[in-house]
């Protein structure tokens, strides 16, 4: 089993996208079983996937011991993909009665997912280096990072960086890339980005980059994936590129034949 967090120290990054739209492509695509956890407060991967994150409980009872991981994921319209929402509770769990008094409470994550039957196991976390990502990725594996070719967010990797080599000496977890969102082939400054991102993780930048597509604006609104509304579009050929590279970073198998089937199986609407 893979447990892939997928993290940035700013908001923006598209990495919410990235994780509901990989786990997708991975779920239909590569027939691999995926769970979703929307570990963020604003919940934005559960609304992402026509979940209202006030009508389901999230990891949080779970991690307070009041439920098990089994009550709270949920089926998507997507065969293979499944969720745990999201909600507001998550916001400062840390400080509940029952986390606070654990010593070692950011490792509670660890521990019921290790139990979980998955091929891949996708964590979204909010846009900073708090208590919930601290969680992710000790339970982690492999990081996926994410970020855009301009200042702010090129600037945040040097902290996240520090970030997972203080997290990796005491639970090991590897930088699987850095992965470029919003990407211009053209843009003038893209040498440079590409440069400072190199200094600071060596040899970890992604050859897929996600360029701009309004279609993954569409598939928000409609609460599904890419992959679920839209046959032939920019975003879906480079999530399609993406999964590949992380199924070869992580030595899986690829089943790429499966790809041939993808336009007979999923369900169209013209975007």
């Amino acid at each position: 089993m893979q447990i892939i967090t997928v993290a940035s120290f700013k908001g923006g990054t598209a990495k919410t996208s990235v994780s509901l739209n990989l786990g997708a492509v991975l779920a239909k695509v590569h027939k691999k079983r995926v769970l979703l956890i929307d570990f963020d407060a604003q919940s934005n991967l559960t609304t992402g996937l026509g979940f209202d994150p006030d009508a389901y409980d999230s990891m949080a009872p779970v991690l307070q011991g009041t439920k098990q991981l089994q009550e709270v994921i949920l089926e998507t319209e997507t065969r293979n993909l499944h969720l745990v929402p999201a909600d507001t509770w998550l916001e400062r769990i840390e400080v509940t009665e029952q986390l606070a008094q654990d010593r070692y409470s950011h490792e509670r994550l660890k521990g019921v997912l290790s139990r979980a039957d998955y091929d891949f196991i996708i964590i979204d976390t909010p846009p900073s280096l708090c208590w919930l990502t601290e969680s992710a990725m000790i339970a982690s594996n492999k990081c996926l990072i994410c970020a855009t070719p301009e200042f702010y967010s090129v600037k945040g990797l040097y902290r996240l960086g520090i970030f997972i080599s203080q997290i990796s000496k005491r639970h090991p977890v590897e930088v699987l890339g850095v992965l470029l969102s919003f990407w211009n082939e053209r843009g003038k400054s893209n040498q440079a980005f590409l440069n400072v991102i190199e200094e600071t993780f060596p040899q970890k930048i992604l050859k897929t980059k996600i360029r701009r597509d309004k279609v993954v604006a569409d598939a928000s609104i409609r609460g599904k994936p890419i992959v679920e509304i839209s046959r032939t579009s920019r975003a879906l050929d480079d999530f399609k590129k993406l999964a590949r590279e992380v199924l070869r970073g992580c030595k899986t198998d690829l089943h790429l034949k499966e790809e041939a089937s993808l336009d007979t199986e999923m369900v169209l609407e013209e975007v």
